[in-house]
Parts: structure tokens; C-alpha cells; sequence
């Protein structure tokens, strides 16, 4: 007997328990009417991932359970239908949700066969991460025990995500009989991750002779993007099909018993090159903040630089050019070719576009302060007064449009505190906060040569690539007055607050003592910024925000 499997890779918001339960509903019954009888939802799906600290409140969980007992009932004329979806159950007796002194946990993380309109099983997650983004032990308890069901004559185990990560559950799940395994996930996206999901799904078929179905989230919350690429491996862990990356999708297989068919080649989606998995990351990332939350489109201080001109490229490839208006604000010291090139690129994207000097007010400024002020060597004050007025004027724009602001600053420059408190760093996204400086050349670099591919005119003039940083906020300045080349700093930056190596290693790696010195001193010290900065779309497995979390106040400094 043959069962047609569908999984659904869908894009649920945290918290909107009733649209996300339509949105499993639909398209569930779109997949029943293509044939299918087991359906599978990301982990869960029902409530959006992470729910964080929703979870700690009785009435969000009570309205979880409401909603799984409603979405049974709104399938149960869906004859033979089988569906499984991930939503937390509260545990019975909890007491307290939050004591003085003692955390409890109070939920699993659960998945319900759902059938004839009843919960008719339910597996809590085995394997608890409380590593880089995740934080389940805060809120969850383990389950220890499998769930096989039979359809069509195949029988199913159950398993979420970091359950499938190691060797335990999936063991557990064959003992039980299980011939597929279904694996929910909500696999956050960091650069490579797809594969290394692939790889590892692949050692679990090949250690218990078992299938496997990954249904995999899509769409951004908060800093978080999940990826999609929903995949099935057959029992010799070879690749039978995929979903597309970054976009919803319904993934069909065919199974009989444990044999999983294979599928034509057009079922198998192509995974994206390194540069164009990145830029969808922080398109999606972007388009997700935006819409889930309400904002009727972004503002963007534009400056003729590189870090301005990519993140108004991801916001128009987002949202639409037309719910994206671009200010530029020049001073005495912002360069023609800055101005020229930013008009350019505004008219090249179709974006509004507006220019608001700013000399007046920062004349106005100097006139204020300037009794007080007392000149010293490396004072940067008058250069954070002009970022400050940027950011307010940008600000100012936002509460009367309700666009919010999204910021520039790449990851290299919040690493070593390039930014001005209440300046640049002023706004409500962070789109490029986790992009080093190398690497936002490279996007826009990608994103022209698209353009080209097309027959297209660049959609960043190739001066604002090419041309030497700089902040603009005295005469010749340039960002390597002050910190090492770009190149080098990223590099330092990888080995050192990316895969925690120590200083030593990063020495013996062949960078100069004094360019490692600078960047691990102005790391620790700019810690106070970082902790004030907006949010912003993880794209690495160490990003500042989730990723990082060191003390402000700390006297420790590492000997080297």
C-alpha cells in the first residue's frame, strides 16, 4: 500500500495562534486533495518558534491547547487524514509558573497526531538545546518516550528537531518499529547550516536502516531566519527530494512501508550558492520584521557609502520601492561623488528620495556647545553631534510616517564600536548587524552581477564598492585611520569572537600582535553599545545579540 506524505513548510507568526492554525488548515487540505494522508508541520507551528517567554504565562498556553483541539475539529471531515503538529503542552500540576527562587519547567515541547478529529498521540522533544539561539531548558521538560503510529500501512515515529541532532531519540523511534521517521524542525539559518542539517539527518538513516522526513520552518522572527529546505532521505540516507529555500512550500513523497519512492529530479530543489543564500536570508529577514509587525515601510538614511546602499537594495527587493524612502543628509563634510552617487542609486531603485542638509543645525550646535566644550586630542565629539542629528532627523520621519528606520551598521563596525550611540545606530532594524564589512562588499558585488545576468543596469553604483570607506564626519577621513584593514579586522574578528579562539591562536594564525591587541581591546569595550543596539537578522552561528552574551562591566582581559 502506498501513503503519500506531505510536509508543510510554513511561515507561522509567534503568538497568532488562530492564523497560524488557518494557515496549517489550508494548507493541509491542499495537500489531502493532492493525495496526501499524513501531513506534517514544522516544530511548533501551531504557536510560531521562539515563543520565549509567552510560554511562562498560563493563558498562552492555555489558548494553545484550545487551538490544537479546534484545528482537530476543523479537519475531522478530511476521512483518514493524519496530521502532526508542534505546538507545547502544558504540564499537568505545574503549579506556579514562576516562583521566587526556583525556575520550573512548566511545558514540553510536544507533537499531536491529530486524527479523527481527537489528539490521539502526543511526543514530547527528548533533546533540550541551550546552546547559540535556543534557550528550551528555560521552559520545557523532556519527554523520554517514542511515538510510532501506523497510516497506510507504513509505520511513523515522531521526533523534533535537536532529537534527530543525536543518536538517542531516533534509536528509541526504531526500537518502537518505526520504518519513517518524521522529523519537525525549526533549524534556525546560519551560513551553511542546510547542508550540515542534510548531513547529519543522513548519518541517522544510515545507523538505523530508517527513512526520514524533515519538514523545516521558513520565514524571519525577530534576529532568527529559518531557512525552509524541508528534505527526504531514503533509508540509505540518499537524497529523495527538497523544498526550495526560503519560501513556503508543500513537499510531497510517496512511501510504501519503509521504502520511500524516488522522485523526478524536478522534485529536488537546488540549494542556493553561498552569496545568494545570504542576501534571501536578509531579504525574508527583512520582509518578515516588516509585515508581521505591522510597520507600513522602511526609511534609510543613505550616505553614498557601500553599508546604506545594500541594505536599500534589501529593503527594495523586500518590500516594494515603493514603501521605501531614502534621506540623504550631507554636511560640509560629505563629498560630491557622495551625493552623486546616492541620487544615482535612489533614481536606479525608483525609491522616494529626499536631501536634508544638516549644517545648519550642526552650526547651530557648535555654537551652543562650543563655550563648553574642551578641545583634547582624539576627541570625537563633534563628529557623533552630526551622526546624532542624522539619527534624529530619521527618527523624527518615522514617528510622523510610522516606517520604521533601518540602521547600516555592519557587523565589523558594531564589533569594534565604529557606530554613535543615539546616532547611526538610532532606528528599530539592524539589517546588515551581523554582515562583516568584507562581506557586504561581496553582496553588493552579487547583486549587481544579478542585475547583469538580466541584462540589467547595477543596482549599486560601482563607486560606492570601490571607493575608500569612510564616515565622512571630518576632512579626508577615511575608517582605516582607525582601525585595521578590513580584511585583517574580519579575519581577527572570525577566529576570535566567531569560533572562540583564543588571542594566541589567532597570533600563531599570522596576524600582528598590535592589530589583535586593537580589535580584542575595542571589542570588550564597546560591549555598553551593542547591548543598545536594535535587533538585527542572524546570518552566522555567532551573531551579537542572541549569540553573545558578555557583561559590560567586566575586568577581565585576556593575557597574550
Amino acid at each position: 500500500m502506498t501513503l503519500r506524505i506531505a510536509v508543510l513548510q510554513c511561515n507561522p507568526t509567534v503568538g497568532d495562534l488562530k492564523g497560524n492554525a488557518a494557515q496549517i488548515a489550508h494548507l493541509t487540505q491542499i495537500a489531502y486533495a493532492q493525495g496526501a494522508r499524513v501531513v506534517v508541520t514544522p516544530e511548533l507551528a501551531l504557536t510560531g518558534y521562539p515563543p520565549e517567554d509567552l510560554l511562562l504565562r498560563p493563558a498562552f498556553l492555555h489558548a494553545s491547547a484550545d487551538a490544537l483541539k479546534q484545528l482537530a475539529l476543523d479537519l475531522s471531515e478530511l476521512p483518514d487524514l493524519a496530521l502532526v503538529v508542534g505546538h507545547p503542552l502544558a504540564l499537568a500540576g505545574a503549579g506556579r509558573l514562576r516562583p521566587m527562587s526556583t525556575q520550573q519547567a512548566v511545558a514540553c515541547n510536544a507533537a499531536s497526531l491529530l486524527r479523527g478529529g481527537r489528539v490521539e498521540a502526543t511526543y514530547c522533544k527528548h533533546e533540550l538545546p541551550n546552546y547559540q539561539v535556543f534557550d528550551e531548558r528555560r521552559y520545557f521538560a523532556p519527554g523520554d518516550q517514542a511515538v510510532v503510529f501506523e497510516a497506510g500501512g507504513t509505520r511513523l515515529g515522531i521526533n523534533i528537531c535537536e532529537d534527530a541532532w543525536l543518536p538517542h531519540a531516533p534509536r528509541l523511534a526504531r526500537a518502537a518499529g518505526a520504518q519513517v521517521l518524521l522529523v519537525l524542525n525549526a533549524s534556525p539559518y546560519h551560513r551553511g547550516k542546510t547542508g550540515e542539517r542534510e548531513q547529519v539527518m543522513r548519518q541517522r538513516c544510515l545507523e538505523n536502516d530508517m527513512a526520514l522526513v524533515a519538514s523545516q520552518m521558513v520565514g524571519g522572527q525577530d534576529e532568527i531566519v529559518f531557512d525552509g529546505a524541508s528534505f527526504v532521505l531514503d533509508r540509505a540516507g540518499d537524497l529523495v527530494a527538497r523544498a526550495p529555500q526560503f519560501s513556503e512550500h508543500v513537499l510531497m513523497v510517496d512511501v510504501a512501508g519503509g521504502e520511500v519512492f524516488k522522485q523526478a529530479p524536478a522534485h529536488i530543489a537546488p540549494l542556493k550558492t553561498d552569496h545568494a543564500e545570504v542576501y534571501a536570508a536578509l531579504v525574508l529577514g527583512v520582509r518578515d520584521y516588516l509585515g508581521k509587525n505591522g510597520f507600513p515601510g522602511a526609511l534609510i538614511g543613505l550616505s553614498g557609502g557601500a553599508d546604506s546602499a545594500l541594505v536599500m537594495a534589501l529593503a527594495v527587493d523586500a518590500l516594494g520601492a515603493d514603501k521605501v524612502r531614502a534621506v540623504m543628509m550631507p554636511s560640509e563634510f560629505t563629498a560630491q561623488i557622495s551625493l552623486d552617487d546616492a541620487a544615482e542609486m535612489a533614481q536606479r531603485l525608483g525609491v522616494q528620495y529626499d536631501v536634508l542638509p544638516i549644517t545648519p543645525l550642526f552650526d547651530a550646535f557648535r555654537t551652543t556647545l562650543g563655550p563648553l566644550l574642551q578641545p583634547h586630542p582624539g576627541d570625537t565629539t563633534l563628529e557623533n553631534i552630526q551622526a546624532r542629528i542624522r539619527g534624529t532627523l530619521l527618527m523624527g520621519l518615522s514617528n510622523n510616517s510610522g516606517r520604521i528606520v533601518l540602521t547600516t551598521g555592519n557587523k565589523s563596525e558594531m564589533a569594534m564600536g565604529y557606530a554613535t550611540l543615539y546616532g547611526d545606530m538610532a532606528g528599530g532594524f539592524a539589517v546588515i548587524k551581523d554582515v562583516t564589512k568584507t562581506l557586504v562588499w561581496e553582496l553588493a558585488r552579487w547583486r549587481n552581477a544579478q542585475a547583469a545576468a538580466r541584462g540589467d543596469a547595477d543596482v549599486i553604483p560601482r563607486r560606492i564598492i570601490t571607493r575608500a570607506p569612510s564616515a565622512e564626519l571630518r576632512p579626508d577621513q577615511t575608517d582605516q585611520d582607525s582601525l585595521p584593514p578590513y580584511d585583517v579586522l574580519d579575519g581577527i574578528l572570525q577566529r576570535y569572537m566567531e569560533e572562540d579562539q583564543s588571542a594566541d591562536a589567532v597570533l600563531a594564525a599570522g596576524y600582528a600582535r598590535a592589530d589583535v591587541e586593537r580589535v580584542v581591546h575595542l571589542l570588550k569595550l564597546s560591549e555598553y553599545k551593542r547591548r543598545q543596539a536594535p535587533p538585527g537578522i542572524r546570518i552566522t552561528h555567532r551573531a551579537f545579540g542572541r549569540d553573545w552574551r558578555y557583561p559590560i562591566t567586566s575586568k577581565f582581559r585576556e593575557s597574550f
